[in-house]
């Protein structure tokens, strides 16, 4: 089986971006492990409490979504359960201007039409 040679670029691309991603999961870890200490293990949405190996279901959430904004005294985040981050982030992205198509630029929903024709059926019964 021949060996595929790749690039000298693709494996400092990907060092870099292993890299990256370390350092990224290094500064959550601290600002994750500052916010456990400074907030009780609740969901500031719903209101859940987290302990044990559940705890692990509790994430920072950074009000101005901005994951470089870490002020020592937190003020930046809010504890949420992972459904309640995700629904945070999902409204977000939801509630950008451009987000939405209007109605008369979309794809209809359904191409099957069933009742396509059933009028002049009906017609041709009676």
């Amino acid at each position: 089986m021949a060996s595929e040679k790749r690039p000298a670029g693709d494996d400092k691309a990907e060092q870099t971006i292993a890299a990256a991603r370390r350092d990224r999961e290094e500064r959550e870890k601290a600002y994750r492990d500052r916010a456990l200490k400074l907030f009780p293990h609740v969901c500031g949405r719903c209101s859940r409490e987290f302990s044990g190996k559940k705890l692990r279901e509790l994430t920072v959430h950074h009000k101005d979504h901005n994951h470089d904004n870490n002020p020592p005294d937190g003020s930046n985040w809010e504890l949420l359960c992972i459904y309640c981050h995700e629904d945070a982030h999902s409204r977000l992205v939801n509630a950008q201007p451009g987000s939405a198509v209007p109605a008369e630029n979309r794809e209809p929903l359904a191409t099957h039409r069933p009742f396509e024709g059933l009028a002049e059926l009906l017609k041709r019964k009676a």
